[in-house]
């Protein structure tokens, strides 16, 4: 049987086509294996500044979070602080001098499948979520009677909201977290690639229950944010790619009372605190003040000195 031309041209089309699927799939899995895989490095000692207590706080069977407690005033208030991905405690020490400079107790954690802390996958936040709950444990031990607050940078907000965590803090700083991981996914392609985010997301998104068996509707911060009845700043940057302004507004919209946002003019997806330092101490020690601590006038403005 003779082939047409046209019928050459479009099994020659039908081919490349196959070709291409193939090769975009091999892409995503080796990315997903990339995105997933755990992030484990030698933090060390803390500062000498801080004079911190090197912690190892368990949680499940084998599973622990390694840590730094730095111990405070008297009843002046904890904070735990939670680091993004592919990062550790370490990225959260300029928030915990300025922090333990004003009286507070502070808790530097490396998430699960991160830094010194035991975990075979980064998970976006889900399995992240049992380390902080038993973070957030262990610092109301060790500081009976203190208020507790959680400072949160994107897979740190995510999995602080993902915990559920009973009873919740008295104040929560949510900065840059994504709405649901379909969100994060696409963000991240189309910053890279375009409008292959398009056909490139359900391929990533596809291998979360494939790599981290559970599916990937359990990655929806947006919807476990109304059941988290603190007191809450959400922070974001106003050119982050990765989580759009949009995405911060829309987070907001969905969160309890009482709440205020803070969209940080020019910053992208990154640390907000060394972006703005003085626009950052100014919107975020007067919250953590008004619900962790009854500071005296003096302190507050101790905050604010050059």
């Amino acid at each position: 049987m003779r082939i047409s031309p046209l019928m050459s041209r479009q099994r020659r089309y039908l081919a490349a086509a196959v070709v291409i699927f193939a090769l975009a799939l091999i892409a995503t899995l080796g990315v997903g294996d990339l995105l997933s895989a755990p992030s484990p490095r030698l933090v060390g000692a803390a500062p000498a500044d801080l004079a911190a207590e090197v912690v190892k706080i368990p949680y499940g069977q084998n599973a622990w979070v390694a840590g730094w407690f730095v111990r405070g005033q008297p009843g002046a208030g904890s904070i735990l602080l939670l680091h993004g991905v592919h990062a550790d405690r370490r990225d959260m020490l300029h928030r915990a001098r300025t922090l333990h400079a004003q009286g507070y107790s502070i808790l530097l954690i490396d998430l699960p499948a991160h830094g010194e802390s035991s975990g075979e996958r980064i998970s976006f936040g889900y399995l992240e979520a049992a380390g902080v709950n038993a973070a957030l444990g262990y610092l109301r031990q060790r500081t009976p009677g203190n208020r507790i607050g959680v400072i949160g940078f994107s897979l740190g907000a995510a999995s602080l909201v993902l915990a559920h965590p009973q009873p919740a803090p008295d104040a929560v700083v949510l900065e840059s977290m994504f709405p649901t991981i379909t969100d994060a996914i696409r963000n991240r392609i189309a910053a890279h690639l375009g409008p292959l985010s398009v056909p490139l997301t359900p391929l990533l998104e596809w291998q979360i229950p494939l790599r981290l068996h559970f599916s990937s509707n359990l990655l929806r911060p947006v919807d476990a944010l109304p059941s988290l009845h603190s007191n809450l700043l959400i922070m974001g940057g106003s050119l982050d790619p990765f989580t759009p302004a949009r995405e911060t507004e829309q987070v907001f919209q969905v969160a309890p009372q009482p709440k205020s946002l803070w969209l940080v003019r020019g910053a992208g997806h990154q640390d907000l605190y060394d972006y703005a330092p003085r626009e950052y101490e100014a919107r975020v020690l007067p919250f953590l003040q008004e619900h962790l601590q009854a500071a005296p006038p003096t302190l507050m403005a101790q905050a604010f000195a050059p």
